[in-house]
């Protein structure tokens, strides 16, 4: 889906207050000086792979989680609760959420949580477009993809 899309797909997941990618295949339609990288960290309350997971977490995690970061951001200014709530929202919703946390990259992520255990699967481009409509176009796959792979994931699961 990444090459025939030329989209980036990154699989990640949560490791304290970080997300770390297990996967990452990068197809993007405009050069970018990002590369991402399988071990590579990122901030999970900055990214979409972060809120994804944020929003499928045992609520007790959840809390916990949030604190953590109210405590270790606490004199940046930055405000992450409406942030990371509007994800939330999001995913209950809709399924996905979207973060924007590098310059002109847009990603939608999605929990993929199976058998107890916890991810998060995102797919991002380098866009100059509007964020919305960059959202909006990369929705789809992403939820497409999830399927898939769940869908995957229980065939081999019955299988044994």
């Amino acid at each position: 889906m990444a090459e025939t899309r030329k989209l980036n797909v990154g699989l990640a997941a949560p490791d304290r207050d970080e997300m770390v990618y297990l996967e990452s295949i990068r197809y993007n339609r405009r050069p970018s000086l990002r590369t991402v990288v399988s071990g590579q960290r990122v901030p999970m309350e900055l990214t979409s792979l972060g809120q994804a997971y944020l929003a499928s977490a045992p609520e007790a995690k959840r809390k916990a989680l949030l604190a953590h970061f109210r405590e270790a951001r606490a004199g940046q200014g930055r405000s992450l609760g409406p942030g990371i709530s509007l994800a939330i929202e999001s995913v209950a919703t809709l399924g996905y959420c979207a973060a924007s946390w590098q310059p002109e990259v847009a990603a939608v992520a999605a929990p993929l949580v199976f058998q107890g255990a916890y991810y998060s699967l995102n797919v991002s481009v380098s866009s100059a477009e509007a964020f919305d409509a960059v959202v909006r176009e990369l929705a789809p796959t992403l939820l497409l993809l999830k399927e898939r792979i769940l869908r995957k994931l229980e065939i081999a699961e019955a299988e044994r």
